[in-house]
């Protein structure tokens, strides 16, 4: 631009000298022309240097476009490629999709038959449970009831311990009294024993009657007297009178013609010595054993003997075991 406002420049002057001389007039119009064309040639050189630089700067955008664009280019390549890996993906999980599908119908139907059968054992299972509960609750009660009469029963063995064990010690009082008061006839064949809270005095034969008799002596009269003082004091007993006779067979037309009727008639004697003494009837009973109970094989003189066992009267402890 520069060089195209010099050639002008130079071309008016050149008319100016081929035209003779002008005048200030013309000339300060050429001048004012020559100013406005610097002013626009400078003007466009201005728009000549910022068109430069926006054709630089729309250059450099260019590169960096063509490279986006290459990048875009290869991205669009890969990304087409792994569409195409997709769409063979997809294509293969449809396919799996569908042979899923048709397992899962089966599979499902067989789940829905399980759970069916699931459903009736567990119903039957219920049923069952409900049972044992009801079974359990009916041992429940069984068991509060059984408690219940165990501890009632509890009660009662306590109280039967505690009868039995007063018996034992009654028993034991009297056998130290009557064996106090028969001291004076043991070494003669009497002795004084307690045995299951039941005292057993036993009398040998030779001590109460003559051989084969009835009759009691008199030193057999004074010890049962002596035996009757003592158990007339007591309350509440029951008193055994046995005869007991050895194997020697009695062989007698008159009474007692056996050992039998002896061992009972001695008894029967001995019971009455007892009651003409004090002793009430009603705590007597007699018995005539024969030789049937010997204590002694060897001892016949032992196995003739009367016993007399005296019991406390059991009433009480009947009661409680009919309670039960």
């Amino acid at each position: 631009m520069k060089k195209t406002f010099l050639r002008f420049s130079g071309l008016i002057i050149m008319t100016a000298t081929l035209h003779g001389c002008v005048t200030i007039k013309q000339f300060d119009e050429v001048q004012m022309s020559l100013d406005r064309i610097a002013e626009e040639n400078r003007q466009l050189t201005l728009s000549n240097q910022d068109s430069e630089i926006e054709r630089r700067e729309l250059a450099g955008r260019v590169d960096v476009l063509e490279n986006s664009n290459a990048t875009l280019i290869e991205d669009t390549t890969r990304l087409s490629r792994d569409l195409a890996v997709a769409l063979e993906d997809v294509q293969r999980l449809e396919n799996l999709n569908d042979v899923l599908t048709s397992e899962s119908s089966s599979r499902m139907a067989a789940i829905n038959e399980e759970n069916r059968a699931l459903l009736e054992e567990l119903s039957k299972n219920r049923a069952e449970l409900q049972a044992q509960e009801d079974d359990l609750l009916t041992l429940n009660e069984d068991l509060n009831q059984r408690e219940a009469e165990l501890a009632n029963r509890s009660q009662r063995i306590q109280e039967l311990e505690g009868l039995l064990a007063s018996r034992d010690a009654a028993a034991e009082a009297l056998r130290a009294q009557l064996a106090q008061a028969l001291l004076g006839f043991a070494d003669k064949g009497l002795t004084v024993e307690q045995r299951n809270g039941k005292v057993y005095v036993s009398l040998e034969a030779q001590l109460l009657f003559p051989s084969g008799s009835t009759a009691i002596n008199t030193n057999g009269k004074q010890a049962l007297q002596e035996l009757a003082q003592v158990v007339s004091a007591q309350s509440n007993l029951e008193i055994i009178v046995e005869g007991h006779t050895d194997t020697d067979q009695l062989r007698s037309a008159a009474i007692p013609r056996n050992n039998w009727e002896l061992s009972v008639l001695r008894s029967t004697a001995v019971v009455e010595i007892l009651t003409n003494s004090g002793v009430v009837p009603e705590a007597l009973s007699a018995a005539g054993r024969s030789e049937y109970h010997p204590i002694d094989p060897e001892n016949k003189a032992r196995n003739r003997r009367i016993e007399i066992i005296l019991a406390p009267n059991l009433d009480a402890l009947f009661n409680i075991i009919r309670s039960e």
